[in-house]
């Protein structure tokens, strides 16, 4: 995994300079962190983070702009509470939470959080690694992944195979599934 970097006092700088180039790298760096953010502290929906990160962004900008930031090195951090609180009034505005206080009790626990990241990542991994599968394997495989209840014998009828064939199958498809998982994650 790559150090994410928490110093962007270089944005502060790009865009006070006008080089757009360096600023839109940053930008490009910064906004998908600041949307995660919201998805796994926050348990916000991927679009209204977007929407909520957005809003933030142009709330910053214009802060920097007006030459309004004091600490360019803590600019990261100005940008998380500020993408926090647009979340707030955004859920608020939605109905979806009474009270503000309401919606800070619904914050993941540090460890919910990492268990959040490491569930996506894990999807991710595990959709790669059915896309490598051919078509005829990862159709059966889907079929237990859907239906995790299937018997056996509710298997054979779908694929017209026998009990040791379904089984034997399974059993491939699984083991590939699981290499291509280590390989993958250990990238």
């Amino acid at each position: 995994m790559t150090k994410s970097r928490v110093d962007y006092s270089e944005l502060v700088e790009a865009l006070q300079q006008g080089n757009d180039g360096k600023a839109r790298e940053l930008i490009n760096e910064i906004i998908p962190r600041l949307e995660d953010y919201l998805v796994v502290v926050m348990n916000a929906e991927r679009n209204s983070a977007r929407e909520c990160v957005q809003q933030a962004f142009l709330d910053v900008f214009e802060q920097i702009r007006k030459d309004k930031i004091k600490e360019n090195k803590y600019i990261f951090s100005y940008f998380i509470k500020s993408c926090r609180h647009e979340y707030l009034r955004y859920a608020k505005r939605e109905h979806k939470f009474k009270y503000e206080e309401e919606a800070l009790n619904n914050l993941y626990e540090p460890e919910e959080q990492i268990k959040n990241l490491l569930d996506q990542e894990r999807q991710r991994i595990l959709k790669e690694c059915l896309e490598e599968l051919q078509e005829k394997s990862r159709s059966f495989i889907e079929y237990f992944i859907d239906k995790p209840d299937a018997t056996t014998e509710e298997a054979q009828e779908e694929f017209g195979l026998s009990g040791a064939n379904v089984r034997t199958r399974k059993s491939r498809i699984l083991s590939r599934l699981h290499h291509c998982y280590k390989r993958k994650s250990s990238e």
